[in-house]
């Protein structure tokens, strides 16, 4: 395999840090395009990774960054945004791809690896989220019209350590004295490992093509939202009623999570919850790749950690005696 010289946007998020750890050990020549260097100086302990601050919205600084590199990978997406018009995903989301597909031709970029969601569709879903990001994959085909080679990634809902999907539904648990209210509790998702969607991404770089395709990547087991948090109850040992919420009752708990610091949950967390995270096609089965079941992996990582609580909780009363 041939290194190649690979520029990640969103290179120092949760996804986005598994894949330039695993391109940098792989021989690859890395770039990651950061808005604060300092804040992310972890990852300069890897060999062969420039860390680099930049404007990613600026289109000018873009194409400057992109140029002498053959691959382009955009991980960036929030869960949330500031306001509720929409214009937060639409400027995260949307306008950054085509800006990013535009700098790639400037700077004769031949590859681009875009991240996008299950249920992604610019006329049809019921979010700004999924609208956003259907609308990005648009812009993506469109740059693959004018000779982008590209891959399209539609993952449902990641899970690894560091997440924030299993690990902010444990610190929740762990916060409620007794019971949780669960909106869309029957919401159905194929959680997907961090690192099988490495492994998909890498193996289209490896490949040295994209073909211009959309991997959908699913999980082996299909759970609902419900089923998911009460399996991290259990992880941590932790005796917790977990209820769903009618519909109208779960409308106006988003409603009232919009105005939360954070927002745990939002009104457009709940509308993407409309649409089930399930896969249509294997994309995992195109590439020869087998995904992990969920329960092992994050009972490594989660159970662990109730473990070493415990531990630590035992030590201070033995020390209070």
């Amino acid at each position: 395999m041939k290194p190649a010289r690979i520029c990640v946007l969103g290179g120092t998020g949760f996804v986005g840090a598994h894949l330039v750890t695993r391109l940098v050990s792989d021989g690859h020549r890395v770039k990651v395009l950061t808005r604060n260097r300092e804040t992310h100086r972890d990852l300069l302990v890897l060999p062969d990774l420039d860390l680099v601050n930049a404007d990613v919205h600026d289109a000018g600084q873009l194409a400057a960054q992109f140029g002498g590199f053959e691959i382009v990978v955009n991980l960036i997406g929030i869960l949330n945004e500031r306001g509720r018009s929409g214009a937060g995903f639409q400027h995260a989301h949307t306008e950054l791809a085509g800006k990013v597909v535009r700098a790639c031709h400037s700077a004769g970029v031949p590859r681009l690896l875009h991240m996008s969601s299950l249920g992604a569709d610019a006329e049809h879903a019921p979010s700004h989220y999924l609208r956003s990001k259907g609308a990005a994959e648009s812009f993506v085909r469109k740059g693959g019209y004018n000779g982008i080679d590209f891959a399209i990634f539609r993952p449902s809902v990641i899970f690894g350590p560091g997440d924030s999907f299993t690990n902010r539904f444990a610190r929740l648990l762990r916060r409620v004295p007794a019971a949780l209210p669960l909106a869309r509790s029957e919401a159905r998702f194929a959680p997907v490992y961090v690192g099988d969607v490495i492994e998909a991404m890498v193996s289209t770089i490896d490949a040295h093509a994209c073909d211009g395709k959309t991997y959908e990547l699913c999980g082996p087991r299909i759970y609902t939202l419900g089923e998911i948090v009460r399996f991290i109850a259990d992880t941590l040992g932790l005796r917790r009623w977990i209820f769903g919420l009618p519909d109208l009752l779960g409308r106006v708990q988003a409603l009232l999570m919009d105005f939360v610091p954070g927002k745990p949950f939002s009104t457009d967390n709940y509308r993407s919850l409309l649409v089930d995270s399930v896969c249509q096609q294997d994309g995992f089965a195109e590439l020869g790749i087998v995904p992990h079941p969920m329960e092992a992996i994050v009972r490594q990582y989660l159970g662990l950690r109730s473990a070493h609580g415990l531990l630590d909780s035992y030590r201070h009363h033995a020390s209070r005696r």
